[in-house]
């Protein structure tokens, strides 16, 4: 995936970044909440050499966090939730960064594929959450696997 400025902007609109700029190779986006006393900055670089290959990659940085995830796929918004999930997929694994409006964010990483169309009821609820998160992501994951 290579990012382009209207899915930027959409992203943007949907976790209410009160700034955007292009930074020569990427997007930078200031989430601030002020009610909750929290801040987060989201890189979005359209493609990057990642080792010997380009790709995509979303970073995010909190106070206390930093954050990537190389090889971006895809993402869905959800103006409901108000919050952008960009997927990773390798290999029949998925890994997810959640972005959300209130300067928070959570990171799911290699996830099996088969977990996210699973029944959650009869998971674990350490499990079920990450289950949920990314079943949200379900549309835009490729069901072979491939790119």
């Amino acid at each position: 995936m290579k990012f382009e400025k209207t899915q930027v902007d959409e992203i943007a609109r949907i976790i209410g970044a009160d700034v955007v700029e292009w930074q020569s190779d990427h997007y930078r986006l200031k989430v601030v909440a002020e009610q909750v006393k929290r801040m987060l900055v989201l890189e979005v670089y359209p493609e990057v050499t990642l080792g010997k290959k380009k790709g995509s990659m979303v970073v995010v940085y909190t106070g206390a966090t930093h954050l990537q995830l190389h090889n971006c796929s895809g993402f869905v918004s959800s103006e409901e939730l108000g919050e952008v999930t960009f997927v990773g997929e390798n290999a029949g694994f998925i890994s997810g960064l959640v972005v959300e409006k209130e300067a928070a964010c959570s990171l799911y990483a290699n996830i099996s594929r088969d977990l996210i169309s699973s029944d959650f009821t009869k998971l674990g609820v350490e499990v079920m959450l990450s289950g949920v998160a990314m079943s949200l992501a379900e549309e835009i994951i490729n069901p072979e696997g491939e790119k």
